[in-house]
This record gives C-alpha cells, structure tokens and sequence, in this order.
C-alpha cells in the first residue's frame, strides 16, 4: 500500500541526547510512554498555542524513541543499528490517519474477487511465470508450493511487484507504537525490523512497504521475516524487495510452515445436493472428502472432489452463492492472511494461472453489503433478541455468525450464517407473538 506525502526534514526526531531518557528494564516487562493526542486547537485558537501542541508532540515522540532505544538494546541491538535507524526517525500522521481509520463500506466477496482476479492479472500472472519460473520451480521443489499459489500471493500482495508500498518500515511502525493503539505490538515489530537492520539483510532506506507495516513483494512483517525469509540465491542477504528467489522461496516457506501439504489441491467450486443442511457449512464440520460425496455433494464437472481428509463445505455467499470444498491448503493460505476473501482469491487466481476456469456458479449480486453501521445495528438487533453477538463492533466475526445462525434457525430459514439487509430489516421489525431463546428454540410469550 502506497502512503503519499511523507513528512518533511523539519519533521524529523530532534537530537535525543537532549532529552531525558526513559529507562526500561525489557521491552515487555515496562510499557512506553503513553501518547495522549492533544485535542485540536479550537478555529479561533492562536497560531502559537498549536504550534506549542506540535512542538510537545515532536518531543514525546523524541522520548518514545529514547525508550525503545532501551528495550532495543535489551533486545540485543547495538548502538550502530540504532544510530542508523533511529536518528532520523519520523512521525507520520498519516500513517495513525489510516490505522485509525475505520471504512463505513465493504465489498461482496464478489466484488472483491473480480476485483483480484481480473483477465488483465490473469494476462499478466502468466507472463510473469514464465519470466520467474527457474525461481517459482525451485520454490516449489523446496517447499511443496505450487508455482501458482505463489505467483498467485505476489499477484495479489504488490501487482507483481509494481506496488509494494513506499512507506519506510522504521517510520511507520515507530509512529503506529507512539500512537499507543497498537503500542505492544507495534514495538515487538519495530524490534523485529531492528534485528533485520542488523543481519545485514537490507538496507533502512531499501526497508520500505505499506504503511502498517508489512514489507516487501509478498508483504512480510517484520517477525514474519525472521521467522520464514529464506535466502535463496546464496548471496548471504534475505532480499524480499529486489530477490525474486528471496520472495518466492520466502512466501513458499510461509505457508510450507503454516501447514501447506503437497500435492494437494486447496479446494474446488462444488455442487450440493437437494436439501443440503446449509448450516453444516462451517468449519466446524471437517470431514472426509469420501464422506462428502457419499452425501451428495459434487464437483461441477463431475471429476472426483479433491482427496482431504478433513474437507469443510464453504458458503461465502451464503446459500444462495456458489459452494465450495476447501481442504488443509486454503487454511494455510488463511494464516497468510485471515481472510475468507482473500484466501479464496488465492486459490480462484492460482486456478486462473494454470489455465483453469473461473466460478460457474452465478454470485447473488442482487445482494448488497451491510455497511459498518448497519452490521452493528444488525449485532445489536440479534443480542437484544437473545442471540449474544459480542461487541457490536460493525464487524461479521465468529460470535455474530453464531448468533445469525441461531436466529436464522429459530425462524425457519437457511441458516448459513450470511448478514443480508433483509434479515436486519427483519430484526428490527417487533417480535411477533413468540420469540427465539438463545437456544435458537421458540418460546411462547403468549400464556
């Protein structure tokens, strides 16, 4: 992700050796200085109260960085690395601008899907297949990756390559744990990128990526990084910016870590039978991919369904949607990203790559996207009908999906789990004379 309009030199961290230096035993066991934002200066205010505001925020953060300095060392790194990295620190209001951030409207899985998996990224994926393919064959001989799953992250991580972000790593993980709302974890990542400095792998001015941090062409975290990168093309650096040996073999590694099994396929659009209990699409139900076809279910062109032994039956439409058997491979690619979306694009594009068809199935268009509010008001609709959906955040996560699925059942509709407008136009309609207990089972109000 691009983050324009970086900050000017005047914006840089003032000399710290003039600035008290806040001790820390560890990086985990004391917290850095909180950072309180000051409240923005009423119109009227003078010019000079807000740029007292501004020079006390330039010197908290100067003190920030002091801190980490400590838990930096404490961590094991030495006065080179943080001269280079952190003298020249910078805040990056924008970077805490888009963390906090929070977009009222979402996209359809199809949306995004064709969105991702468009002819033109399809046209271009196999072009540069075959510009990498001595890289994305070893990758794939090394790790048990296929070529196309990989080709597939790169695709949809930075373009290939065109847009891997320009945000230096350092700057915007030092802001974002300044800004305290991911502080913990904002720091564990900065010291992370510290130790990358170290190795020697690359460069602070080449370390660069989103502006939430992520780096390189397959977008890595710094502890991702230390974690999994992997020098591929023996050069003694792992270069996941300008390496594609580094990148492929690096994501290959990945996802080999979180589970990938070889020769698998991550799953395959499916027909399902009359009848079919939509409920039973959820991850909680694994089972055989025998089990699943001895109960109907099929695959569209009537090969056999791909062999897992712990297949789960995907809705991400919801019933009236296309259907899928996903297997150990499409949870792997969900530790890259947990993301449903994302996960299926991988595979859906992957599938592209090899020369495969695209979803047959028709996507329910007709269906729109419940905006952030209008998911809270579905959340607060459910919890105050007996079905407890958690915090009524505006985001579809595990407890609302139980609470619909419950609701959906005690009314006698499909229960797959799936937020419509209808169904929180329903919700908001009064009870009628009986009303669901959390259970999902009616009970009469009516003595």
């Amino acid at each position: 992700m691009h983050v324009p309009g970086f900050l000017t030199s005047r914006h840089g961290l003032r000399p710290v050796a003039m600035l008290a230096f806040v001790a820390l035993s560890s990086c985990t066991s004391t917290p850095l200085p909180p950072f309180d934002p000051p409240a923005a200066s009423p119109v009227s205010a003078a010019a000079s109260a807000a740029g007292a505001d501004e020079e006390q925020r330039w010197q908290r953060f100067a003190l920030w960085v002091a801190a980490l300095r400590d838990a930096a060392r404490t961590a094991g790194i030495g006065e080179a690395t943080l001269r280079d990295a952190l003298d020249n620190v910078r805040y990056l209001p924008r970077v805490v601008e888009l963390d906090r951030a929070q977009p009222e409207f979402t996209r359809t899985v199809w949306e995004y899907v064709d969105t991702i998996v468009t002819p033109q990224r399809v046209a271009l994926g196999q072009e540069r297949l075959q510009q990498v393919r001595s890289e994305a064959d070893a990758a794939a001989a090394r790790y048990g990756v296929p070529p196309s799953i990989l080709l597939a992250v790169w695709g949809i991580e930075s373009n290939f390559g065109s847009n891997y972000g320009t945000t230096p790593t350092i700057d915007a993980l030092a802001t974002l744990g300044f800004d305290g709302r991911r502080e913990k974890w904002a720091q564990s990542e900065l010291i992370a990128a510290l130790k990358i400095l170290q190795n020697g792998d690359i460069a602070r001015a080449q370390m660069i990526g989103s502006w939430a941090g992520a780096m390189g062409q397959t977008q890595f975290l710094p502890s991702n990084f230390l974690a999994y990168a992997v020098d591929a093309d023996g050069d003694g650096r792992r270069d996941i910016w300008g390496s594609m040996a580094d990148v492929l073999a690096s994501t290959a590694h990945f996802l080999a870590r979180s589970g990938w099994q070889a020769g698998v396929s991550w799953g395959a659009e499916v027909r399902l039978p009359d009848g079919f209990d939509v409920a039973r699409a959820d991850a909680s139900v694994k089972q055989p991919s025998a089990q699943w076809a001895a109960e109907g279910v099929q695959t569209m062109d009537g090969s056999p369904l791909p062999v897992f032994n712990d297949g789960m039956v995907l809705l991400p439409a919801g019933a009236r949607g296309p259907a899928f058997l996903v297997g150990p491979n499409f949870r792997a690619i969900l530790r890259y990203n947990n993301s449903t979306n994302y996960a299926l694009a991988v595979g859906l594009l992957a599938q592209r790559l090899d020369g495969g068809g695209g979803v047959q199935a028709a996507w329910p268009r007709e269906l729109q996207a419940l905006s952030r509010s209008q998911m809270q008001a579905l959340q607060t609709s459910l919890s105050a009908r007996g079905f407890d959906s958690g915090t009524a955040d505006g985001m579809m996560g595990p407890a609302t999906r139980s609470a619909l699925w419950r609701y959906q059942r005690s009314v006698g509709l499909p229960a797959d789990g799936y937020p419509t407008l209808e169904l929180l136009q329903r919700l908001q309609e009064p009870p009628a004379s009986a009303e669901p207990d959390q259970s999902g089972a009616a009970r009469s109000i009516v003595q």
